[in-house]
């Protein structure tokens, strides 16, 4: 993948957008928003510029309420540290039986144990050896689990002999470039199991009560996770290995019913991978984007010395206005700047207060009185309407059927 961060105008034009603060680092749940509403123009040109976002809404009195409480975190936390005890035994458990593993132990690599400042480099260092010691005669990636293995041993920390055949990798730190900028990010685990396979795990304390899950929860870590698998299989690839020893399917553990015991279920995140990596794309090619907005343009809050943003807010509300924003429901739990665009769009009454599926069907109706306009008949179609005032008519006549 190709960054901006190179000589040339765009790179100028996004740090004028910036202004004189320094670029936000993007975490794995920034990045997987990105995937969340990938149409957004706004969201697209700030995160390429690397612009803190949070703080521009709480300069103009849109803070939006992200975070968990302190009870969701030190449960979450909890929950996290009995999946990993004991070297990860409950985890293995679980491996057994999701993916049917005939091995009895595998080994255990905390690369947290190395220091913050070797993590990246002695994550790469472990990869690479497991991938170039498991991937000789392995399966192609499209193979199952049901491959067998010699079993493996168990090690007893970092520099002894490892055998690959099972391991996994606690905190292991990765990388992936956002729009000319490093993200360095940390998976829960990394296994790496039979036939040349590594998988992502990703533990999150929502519940699965009775087998079923909170669909937007499992949408998100399923987002989040597809973020992990971009970054191990871009890594793979430096290292001159086949990004498809990482799979598709990750490996989600949540507490089962209202119990804390844990339960693993498989997660296809192709999906999310394909428009993960559309909008990474789309942000490294922003100049189409770039080139619609004034030179002058900037989203700068002007900090003076203690940090504090000196802007007047009516000019930064209009420097972002000067952007398309693409407004979704969704976007109350994804993106920092939710409550100032949904601000924006009930001004304009526009159809994306209705949610995407409304907007989608609604085609080319912008806006909620078009819409009601078409539909009683008060506002003639225009071209490429006729269609969608032709169903509007319909329900609009529906309507009063049952009304009368």
């Amino acid at each position: 993948m190709t960054g901006l961060m190179r000589e040339g105008d765009p790179v100028r034009r996004l740090e004028v957008l910036r202004g004189t603060t320094p670029p936000r680092p993007h975490d794995a749940r920034a990045i997987a928003a990105l995937a969340a509403n990938p149409g957004c123009s706004r969201r697209a040109l700030m995160d390429g510029a690397g612009i803190d976002k949070d703080a521009a809404a709480r300069h103009l009195g849109f803070p939006a309420p992200f975070g968990q409480s302190p009870f969701a975190i030190t449960r979450g936390n909890a929950f996290e540290t009995l999946v990993k005890a004991d070297g990860c035994a409950e985890l293995l458990r679980m491996l057994r039986e999701l993916l049917g593993l005939p091995i009895a132990e595998v080994a255990y690599h905390d690369v947290e144990n190395v220091g913050a400042h070797l993590r990246h480099a002695h994550t790469r260092a472990l990869i690479d050896r497991a991938a170039r010691d498991g991937g000789e005669g392995a399966p192609s990636p499209e193979a199952g689990a049901g491959a067998t293995a010699p079993p493996a041993t168990e090690t007893a920390g970092p520099g002894e002999a490892v055998s690959t055949a099972g391991t996994l990798y606690d905190h292991p730190l990765l990388s992936l470039r956002i729009a000319g900028h490093t993200a360095y990010l940390e998976p829960d685990v990394v296994a790496f199991q039979l036939g040349g396979r590594f998988r992502i795990v990703e533990i999150k304390s929502f519940p699965v009560i009775d087998g079923q899950a909170d669909p937007s929860s499992v949408a998100a870590a399923a987002r989040q996770a597809a973020v992990y698998v971009l970054a191990l299989r871009t890594m793979l690839e430096e290292l001159g290995h086949d990004p498809l020893m990482v799979a598709h399917d990750v490996i989600l553990v949540c507490p089962e019913n209202f119990a804390n015991r844990p339960v693993a279920t498989l997660v296809d995140v192709r999906k999310q991978l394909a428009v993960l990596r559309r909008q990474l794309d789309r942000m490294t090619t922003l100049d189409r984007l770039l080139d619609g907005l004034p030179d002058e343009l900037t989203f700068d809050l002007r900090p003076d010395e203690d940090g504090r943003p000196t802007r007047p807010v009516a000019e930064l509300s209009d420097a972002l206005r000067r952007t398309t924003a693409r407004y979704a429901p969704d976007c109350l739990s994804t993106c920092d700047l939710c409550f100032f665009c949904r601000d924006e769009a009930r001004q304009e009454g526009a159809s994306d207060l209705l949610g995407r599926q409304v907007r989608d069907e609604l085609g080319g109706v912008a806006s909620v009185a078009e819409a009601l306009g078409l539909a009683d008949g008060t506002r003639d179609p225009a071209e490429g309407q006729e269609e969608i005032a032709r169903l509007l008519r319909n329900a609009e006549r529906l309507r009063r059927e049952c009304l009368t």
